[in-house]
């Protein structure tokens, strides 16, 4: 009752404040279009003339622009078009469709330092999101699976926790889709991935989300393959006012925001401020989180010819996890039902429990912040030339917990689940893990903490700059060039925050440490060292990537023709600093060097005002990530792959695109082909008797994959109140190589055979190795088969609802190994990897309704989302097991079940 009565005083307070925001300027509003393909103009900047006071248009070429008395002149400009001015008279509340003449049609971007896409102009698959449909399709879901009515697009939860979700495109996973926020890249330098639940407030910023397959418009040095997207967050354009809203959910989810904005004044500045607080329970099990969003954006107008726009955002969070090694297998998901109560199984963490006094306890825990601030300069050089200059810097501090063994038996006790297997060792008969029983454990132990818990913490400090050149050079081809500059390092180390009852612990991993490399590594006094809560385990290095690089692009747009074609350059230097398992004298590696490059070119033709065809073609060589690339084991050795070599990626594509007053339709069909890309695989290495003893881990170099598909979009508005939308895409996503992996254990050191025998050398006769023939394998990880079909209503001005099906097929279970695969190098066999486990195919629904009304002077919004709304049971990931099968398959997770949440927000 206490929570309920303070839910409700929010709500009180938030309906009764932004009753005294009100403002007495007149507002005016239109639509920017081509007036010869009628498309919306996408960033035209609509100012009041005389003054710095103004808007930019949105995705469908909309402004709104407020007006104080005496302001009675407008002027509209748009790169590429002739400027646009007009007097408005007295009692104007609305300019209609302003058709803007285009000196020439070129291929526009938002900003020059931003890639994104313009219909019929930009010769790449592409799709859009206005904010309006983000906050529709939102509700309690994580950012990427607005996407997932995309063409191409596979997102899951995941485990389930907090910002744990992942996104695929065209079958490649989030390592090889480029995210970019304001024209600046969000991904990992170390391996390329991306933690969602470090940018959860970046739906609330968002004025622009535009997700391009493929090659994309892209012209930074470093590029993407599966896909790329892009995000614009909010600037100038920003509209005088603000926002409150409160939103509520299941399983206690909740979220407080508040933004405002100053728009543009006379003198030139704009701000906008947003801070949220999320917290809630989790739909899975124990999975309790609470996160924080912040957006700042400071920008002036200089001049006409300069802007400077500064921006910081961060969403420092914390929460429980369900890893990603704890989905069980089928059959082990249907026994969890025994722990549910009535609750779904599907909700079964095995890693949730408390300690001896009913604390929470937990091996898997994530805490982290990582913002991001940057400054935006234009510089409009003259009527033809323009630079573009962004510098940022992000610095990164967090950590995840990480279960400690003496033993590696011990350490995999911490895991809830052994290959889909629930651990019963330490299982209390709720189901819960019996953290209790650890204490007993190591106060019974004589050596020590058997089983301790440690933070990961994972630091990182990065700068970069991207600066883009623009000029006309003649009537129809624009030319760009720039740099794109990158520093970061990550410090990465493991220290004990538990021993869990004991009184030390011995870390395992100090007899891994050579004397080579390390003086008195080999002494006991190091060996068996009594390590303390705050000490130094398994890990403590730095990562360091350095990238240079410089890109060109030229555009034809004449008529109905655009076209492009673009090169860059660059070169990326890995090194190493490990403090663990090296001496000062040897604790920096060698630098590793790759130059790679890109070179693309497309064209789109615009047969008449409905029809459009386009085509691109390109062929990228990207550098080895840092990890399980460049270096063998980069947790733990500086020991550089000597197999190294540049990713080399060659694509082409060609689509069709129909236009008219009620339908829109696209479609394309590409081929991706994947060469020589590194890979990882681990397994458990268990004795006779099925225990643990070691973790091993597969290093492959040339694995090549075929990725071909055909994807359709279509979008129809029949009526003012009906809008139709679908969707199909179909991918054939086949391993196509038969490559060579080597076999190491976790401390980076050669492996013999699959008792945990070390070779003599790495890559020598006696280091275990193995051929593994996946020609033909689908990859998994992503169903190759979607479709999407959708309705929005618009049943009064006021009262909106819509309803979208999503439906998955042909998702094959990623592909693995167990143990029987370690084979010498002397005897080395071929492994043909048989066709994976395909999962069972599901359509899930999910439903949206929203409400308008005025509140005072001001504009109120009740909204709501009910996903899965029939309550589909159906698996999201899985991976396979040695039969193929379901019986086999493990690390199975589902996807969630029904649920729900409403909200009320209040624009003033």
């Amino acid at each position: 009752m206490k929570h309920l009565m303070i839910k409700l005083y929010l709500l009180g307070l938030f309906l009764v404040l932004p009753m005294g925001f009100t403002y007495a300027q007149k507002t005016l509003g239109g639509q920017v279009i081509d007036s010869k393909t009628k498309e919306p103009l996408v960033g035209a900047s609509v100012v009041i003339k005389g003054t710095t006071k103004g808007t930019v248009t949105d995705y469908d070429g909309n402004f709104s622009l407020s007006l104080d008395d005496g302001e009675n002149t407008v002027q509209i400009v748009f790169i590429g078009y002739e400027d646009y001015t007009l007097e408005i008279k007295s009692g104007i509340k609305s300019l209609g469709v302003i058709q803007m003449e285009p000196e020439s049609i070129g291929i526009v971007e938002v900003s020059v330092s931003a890639p994104i896409g313009v219909a019929r102009k930009t010769p790449v698959a592409m799709s859009t999101m206005s904010p309006r449909l983000i906050e529709q399709k939102l509700g309690t879901l994580e950012f990427p699976e607005v996407l997932k009515s995309t063409p191409g697009v596979y997102a899951t939860k995941a485990g389930g926790g907090y910002g744990d979700s992942k996104i695929n495109m065209r079958g490649f996973q989030s390592a090889n889709v480029a995210v970019m926020v304001n024209g600046v890249p969000m991904n990992d330098m170390e391996w390329g991935g991306l933690y969602w639940s470090n940018w959860a407030g970046l739906s609330d910023v968002t004025r622009s989300l535009q997700t391009q397959r493929g090659l994309g418009a892209s012209k930074v040095s470093a590029p993407s393959v599966g896909g790329s997207i892009n995000i614009l967050t909010n600037s100038t354009d920003a509209k005088k006012g603000g926002a409150l809203s409160y939103a509520l959910g299941n399983d206690g989810y909740n979220k407080i925001l508040f933004s405002v904005s100053s728009g543009i004044n006379e003198k030139g500045w704009a701000f906008t401020f947003l801070g949220a607080k999320t917290w809630g329970d989790g739909y899975v099990q124990g999975t309790d989180f609470v996160g924080y969003n912040y957006f700042v954006n400071v920008s002036k107008r200089l001049n006409d010819k300069h802007q400077l726009s500064f921006t910081a955002f961060g969403a420092p969070q914390e929460h429980y996890q369900r890893s990603a090694y704890d989905g069980l297998s089928i059959k082990g998901w249907q026994q969890a039902k025994n722990y549910m109560d009535g609750d779904s199984p599907y909700k079964y963490n095995p890693t949730y429990g408390f300690g001896l006094n009913g604390e929470r306890k937990s091996s898997s825990f994530n805490h982290y912040h990582k913002p991001q601030i940057s400054l935006n300069h234009l510089w409009q050089i003259n009527d033809k030339s323009s630079l573009s200059t962004v510098a940022y810097v992000s610095i990164g501090r967090g950590y995840g917990y990480s279960g400690l063994g003496s033993s590696s038996t011990y350490a995999g006790y911490w895991y809830g689940a052994n290959n889909g297997v629930l651990n019963t060792t330490f299982r209390n008969s709720d189901g819960t893990f019996a953290y209790d029983q650890v204490y007993a454990l190591n106060q019974e132990s004589e050596t020590g903490s058997q089983m301790a818990m440690s933070k990961s913490v994972n630091s990182h400090n990065w700068i970069g700059l991207v600066s883009t050149l623009t000029t006309k050079m003649g009537s129809h081809l624009d030319v760009y060039g720039g740099v794109d500059m990158r520093y970061y390092k990550g410090i990465h180390t493991k220290e004990i925050n538990d021993l869990y009852g004991g009184d030390y612990f011995i870390d395992r991993y100090r007899e891994n440490v050579s004397a080579v490399n390390k003086a008195n590594a080999e002494t006991d006094e190091f060996l068996y060292k009594k390590l303390q809560v705050g000490d130094i385990v398994y890990r403590d290095y730095d990562g360091y990537v350095l990238q240079e690089g410089a890109f060109g692009q030229a555009e034809y747009n004449k008529g109905k023709l655009s076209a492009f074609a673009a090169a860059s350059v660059s070169n990326t230097s890995y090194w190493r600093y490990d403090r663990f398992y090296y001496d000062k004298e040897h604790a920096k590696s060698e630098t590793v060097n790759f130059v790679g490059f890109t070179v693309k070119g497309g064209a789109n033709y615009n047969l008449d005002e409905h029809h459009n065809v386009f085509a691109n073609i390109g062929y990228i060589s990207r550098a080895p990530f840092f990890s399980g690339g460049a270096f063998l084991s980069s947790t733990v050795s500086n020991a550089v792959n000597p197999d190294a070599v540049n990713e080399k990626i060659f694509s082409v594509e060609l689509g069709y695109g129909f236009r008219s007053r009620y339908l829109d339709a696209k479609i394309n069909a590409y081929s991706t082909a994947w060469m020589d890309k590194t890979m990882t695989r681990s397994l458990d290495i268990a004795d006779e008797n099925g225990d643990v003893i070691d973790r091993a881990n597969l290093n492959m170099q040339g694995v090549d994959a075929l990725h071909n598909g055909v994807e359709l979009e279509l979008e129809s508005h029949l009526t003012d109140w009906l809008d139709l939308t679908g969707m199909l895409s179909i991918g054939d996503w086949n391993w196509n190589s038969n490559a060579v992996g080597y076999f190491y254990n976790e401390a980076g050191q050669p492996l013999a055979d699959k008792n945990g025998t070390l070779a003599s050398a790495i890559g020598v006769d006696d280091h275990s190795s193995m051929r593994l023939d996946l020609k033909d394998v689908p990859v998994g990880g992503s169903a190759q088969t979607t479709a999407a079909i959708g309705a929005k209503v618009k049943i009064t001005k006021d009262l909106r609802c819509g309803i979208d099906y999503n439906y998955f097929a042909r998702n094959y279970a990623d592909w693995s190994f167990s143990s029987s695969d370690l084979v010498l190098k002397e005897g080395q066999t071929v492994k043909k990897y048989e066709k994976s486990w395909k999962i069972p195919s599901a359509w899930v629904g999910d439903f949206f309704a929203s409400y308008s009304f005025l509140f005072g002077k001001n504009r109120a919004t009740i909204s709501g989302n009910v996903n899965n709304i029939l309550d589909q049971e159906y698996i999201a990931d899985a991976y396979d097991g040695g039969d193929h099968n379901w019986q086999s398959a493990y690390r199975v997770f589902y996807g969630f079940g029904r649920t729900y949440n409403v909200r009320l927000k209040i624009k003033f």
